[in-house]
């Protein structure tokens, strides 16, 4: 304010132009900075509706993904692998994205840890209702052949190391079933003679383990039941007093077609005259007459002819010297397997 003498009084400031100009252009950028202001929180509104909108639908989507994949679980009694992936439900993802991010878990990948075996092996994954399911074939015919509750029994997790070998080896449950039989009903059931022989031709499976060896599926069902046959020709030979045979004569007789029945008759009949023919070869002076030429014989083996015109010599000789019949026509000597002598 100016004070003015003359009128003796205080007149206030009358403002410039350029005074008058800037206070209106501070007016013009408050209504502009308000506008400003009210529209952004306008737009934020609206972004955050959008947020919101967005979120729901997505949760919505990923709750509904999630349901399905928990419904499949459940079933299967499996629903606690379902419940790590509930922070993914405001994913908005799909079932498959579920299914997806569910086998990518370490409590997954744990249960059904034979799938990582099967893909090096370039076999298929199993899904988990198909996987149980054979896991639950397994046991069924582990059951059935009254093996230990070891072979079948779940851990806490619900895996089984032998399932897992299994599934992993690509063992459907007809071919544990063959293994089974030829260890249970062949070898479990089989007189001690077999298993002697079993443990004299195979030392490094010990009799604990042969379950756990038949069941395991890097040991080769072929080679098994070649043990298996092995043992019970060695068995045959066992039961017989005086007679023995060694892994290789056993697998030799086998590649002959010798199974358990033709072996025990077999040595049944070498057993019940090759200790006299023995005798006679000696008294006579004749070349010995041993095991392996009974064998010859009766097994239909190469230098059986010879074999067969021995003993028939041996035979000859002992008549010639006493007379009528002989202590040796029957046996090892006398064979009845196929036509006369």
């Amino acid at each position: 304010m100016v004070y003015d003498i003359l009128k003796g009084m205080y007149i206030p400031d009358v403002p410039s132009t350029i005074d008058k100009v800037a206070a209106e252009k501070a007016a013009a950028d408050k209504i502009a900075a308000d506008k400003i202001a009210a529209d952004k929180v306008a737009a934020d509104k609206i972004a955050a509706d959008k947020a919101a909108a967005d979120l729901k639908a997505k949760t919505e989507k990923g709750q509904s993904a999630y349901n399905i994949i928990l419904r499949e679980m459940t079933l299967l009694g499996l629903e606690s692998l379902v419940t790590p992936l509930t922070s993914l439900i405001t994913q908005g993802l799909s079932s498959d994205e579920f299914a997806t991010a569910l086998e990518s878990t370490p409590e997954y990948k744990t249960r059904f840890k034979a799938n990582d075996e099967r893909v090096k092996k370039g076999l298929t994954l199993l899904k988990p209702a198909d996987y149980l399911a054979l896991e639950d074939s397994y046991q069924d015919v582990m059951r059935n052949y009254g093996l230990p509750a070891k072979y079948y029994t779940k851990s806490k997790t619900g895996n089984n190391s032998y399932f897992d070998e299994l599934i992993g080896g690509n063992v459907s449950n007809v071919k544990l079933e063959e293994r089974l039989m030829a260890g249970v009903d062949r070898f479990q059931k089989s007189n001690p003679e077999v298993k002697k022989a079993f443990t004299d031709f195979f030392p490094d499976i010990k009799d604990g383990d042969i379950l756990a060896y038949i069941v395991d599926p890097k040991n080769g069902l072929e080679d098994i039941k070649r043990k298996i046959t092995a043992a019970e020709i060695g068995g045959a030979a066992l039961k017989q007093t005086g007679l023995t045979t060694s892994l290789a004569r056993a697998e030799e007789l086998a590649s002959y077609g010798v199974d358990k029945a033709a072996a025990e008759q077999g040595y049944g009949t070498i057993g019940g005259g090759l200790q006299r023919g023995s005798q006679l070869a000696a008294i006579y002076g004749e070349s010995p007459y041993t095991q392996a030429t009974a064998e010859q014989e009766i097994f239909n083996l190469p230098g059986q002819t010879q074999a067969t015109e021995k003993r028939k010599k041996i035979i000859g000789m002992e008549k010639a010297t006493f007379g009528g019949g002989t202590g040796i026509t029957s046996g090892a000597l006398a064979r009845d397997r196929a036509g006369s002598y």
